[in-house]
């Protein structure tokens, strides 16, 4: 019975540090820093990592049942992941928490802005959200670039809509390639 229980919980993390993964890997594609003008840094990095695990959030949120439960263990592994990232960057215990506590706060809030707009179907609404939050400016070339970022989180979210749960149960999922541009150019 113990053991069953701890093979069940490691095929669980497994599972989940699977998908996180995925979207690490998506949240570091090289397109969304060269083509789109995202900050290549700690801030703009983290920026992308909570909009593209926002958007799987959303995805799980919608499918209720088992994904509820995959997604607080996404969550959790979201902020384990947040906080070893701090650390190596050589942060005491105390500032891993501060640091930990307003990022927690970022990631709820960009998330849920980011969310309303997509309900919303306004893209600039999507776009001044993305403006401010990844670019942290409102200056022609930032809009512009977040015009563009807001495009790519669309077609992010239509795939991640068309995603069942048994991708995510079973470590078949794979995050989409979004379009970088609405001219329909891929990374």
């Amino acid at each position: 019975m113990i053991f069953a229980q701890w093979r069940a919980r490691r095929a669980s993390k497994a599972l989940i540090d699977e998908i996180l993964g995925e979207i690490v890997a998506a949240a570091r594609r090289p397109a969304l820093y060269e083509a789109l003008g995202a900050p290549d840094r700690f801030d703009g990095r983290f920026e992308l990592l909570a909009l593209h695990a926002g958007l799987v959030l959303r995805r799980l949120t919608a499918l209720g049942g088992l994904a509820d439960s995959i997604a607080q263990d996404l969550v959790d592994s979201v902020f384990t992941h947040f906080d070893d990232a701090l650390r190596e960057m050589g942060l005491s215990d105390i500032a891993v928490s501060k640091r930990l506590k307003s990022m927690g706060s970022a990631f709820y809030g960009r998330n849920a802005a980011y969310a309303a707009a997509l309900d919303l179907s306004s893209s600039s609404e999507l776009a001044a959200a993305l403006a401010r939050n990844v670019y942290g400016a409102v200056d022609p070339k930032a809009a512009a670039k977040a015009a563009e970022l807001a495009f790519y989180v669309r077609s992010l979210d239509a795939a991640l809509k068309a995603t069942p749960i048994e991708a995510f149960a079973t470590g078949r999922f794979r995050f989409p390639h979004g379009s970088i541009t609405a001219g329909g150019s891929h990374d």
